[in-house]
């Protein structure tokens, strides 16, 4: 044979190796893909059968068969807007956002239409709705966790949508088809909790303790603006545990002004907030996204500085960060225990997966920090709350100026000091002026339920 007939067949051999190599790598790539990338496919895929949800105690809160023949009309109706449904309507819910987990689909064997993916969460549906409940006519949120487990117990958002009749979604009230619980609001006077943090880990405690300043119903700072109690009369001389539980914004306006700008903001980003559009590290409870803090802060003796830490100007929090630091003072630790709602879950042959540990994240303060701040909040708790809610807290209330000022949220943030029954808690009830109805009757039926 020819040398150029044997180099003919020798380039023919290496092509037709490289042409074999390169189907062989296209079609592992292609399997790859497939198995990788299927369930993001059919996650959005309305031709996928769903499986449930449940509540702890096995109580369904979701069905995506759900109809008023099999539950009661208003059996979904307090967790409308947490677990959400298959509609595509509603994202930032449990099922939005982990639809690959209830999804009865395989990459390998396909769909199965009588699949037995389920999800398991860490909430109970009858406190839940006793809670929804409670707040009858108003408006609002309220959440509840394990600040030992992470486990949320309670989370409610008013209004809500029965996803038994949804209806025309132009026609819901503003706020249905979000959980306000993890989204920011005005935080009022709950942010000093914040601005405690901030003061004790630049001064240590002892200086905090022995500051003492005047509260005449109103207080000029350096740059002569206008700090206003909300008491006309004033509180007279405070230290921080009087000035705390009268919620002073005199004395805090005080405080602040002599404070180091840099040593707040640092605390504060510590915490997690974004201060002067410094970008905060994401937070997701399952998959559900939950806005960080924010605010902005430019100099101590200006107004809007300290107003944004007594929780007004530009401050806003969402209900759930206030609930997570409660965890790092109750626990007086310097990590946040981090909430979680699913506890397991089955694919579509029954085996368990995804099952929930507790984890933690830094809370941006000491855990001497922590430990000073739940006696102040736990004092506060003795002196003002724990009578009408009937559980040993402690708490700090606010009063949230929104809508410029034409109206007014009322917040409770807390934990209950007691080893066998560890819950921290956020309620905000929205335009309450009237103070029509009371956190604090909103806490106590909360931790009622919880309890029974």
């Amino acid at each position: 044979m020819k040398r150029k007939d044997m180099k003919c067949i020798k380039r023919g051999e290496f092509l037709t190796k490289l042409l074999i190599f390169i189907f062989l790598a296209g079609m592992c790539i292609l399997i790859f893909k497939i198995v990788t990338e299927a369930s993001f496919y059919m996650k959005h895929s309305n031709n996928v059968s769903l499986g449930c949800v449940y509540d702890r105690n096995g109580d369904v809160l979701f069905d995506p068969e759900a109809d008023t023949d099999t539950y009661s009309y208003d059996h979904f109706v307090d967790v409308g807007n947490l677990i959400g449904d298959d509609s595509g309507m509603m994202t930032n819910t449990l099922v939005s956002e982990n639809r690959t987990l209830l999804s009865n689909y395989d990459p390998i064997f396909g769909v199965m239409e009588n699949g037995k993916s389920t999800i398991y969460t860490s909430l109970d549906h009858e406190a839940n709705r006793t809670v929804y409940d409670a707040f009858g006519s108003m408006n609002g949120t309220a959440i509840a966790y394990n600040y030992q487990t992470g486990e949320i117990l309670v989370c409610v958002s008013k209004p809500n949508v029965n996803i038994l009749d949804f209806g025309n979604v132009d026609s819901l009230p503003s706020g249905s088809l979000i959980c306000k619980a993890f989204y920011r609001t005005v935080p009022g006077s709950t942010q000093k909790v914040s601005t405690l943090a901030a003061a004790i880990e630049q001064m240590g405690f002892d200086a905090v303790s022995q500051k003492r300043y005047s509260c005449s119903g109103v207080y000029y700072n350096n740059y002569g603006n206008q700090i206003i109690c909300h008491s006309s009369y004033g509180h007279g001389t405070q230290d921080i545990f009087t000035a705390f539980q009268n919620s002073c914004n005199p004395y805090f306006a005080q405080l602040v002004q002599d404070m180091d700008l840099n040593a707040i903001i640092n605390t504060y980003k510590n915490m997690g907030y974004s201060v002067n559009g410094s970008k905060a590290p994401a937070l997701e409870i399952d998959g559900i996204s939950v806005f960080r803090g924010s605010t902005e802060l430019d100099d101590v003796n200006d107004f809007d500085t300290q107003w944004g830490c007594m929780g007004q100007s530009k401050t806003e929090v969402s209900p759930c960060q206030l609930m997570m630091w409660q965890s790092a003072i109750a626990n007086r630790s310097d990590s946040v225990t981090m909430p979680y709602l699913i506890t397991s879950a089955k694919n579509m042959f029954g085996d368990e997966k995804n099952k929930a540990k507790t984890t933690y994240e830094k809370a941006g303060f000491t855990a001497d920090t922590a430990a000073y701040i739940r006696e102040v909040m736990l004092e506060n708790g003795r002196a003002k709350y724990n009578g009408k809610v009937g559980f040993v807290i402690g708490a700090k209330s606010g009063t949230a100026q929104v809508k410029d000022g034409s109206s007014e949220n009322n917040l409770l943030v807390g934990f209950v000091d007691d080893p066998s029954l560890p819950i921290a808690f956020c309620v905000v009830i929205e335009d309450n002026m009237s103070g029509y109805l009371s956190t604090e009757y909103i806490t106590s039926t909360m931790l009622s339920a919880i309890a029974n």
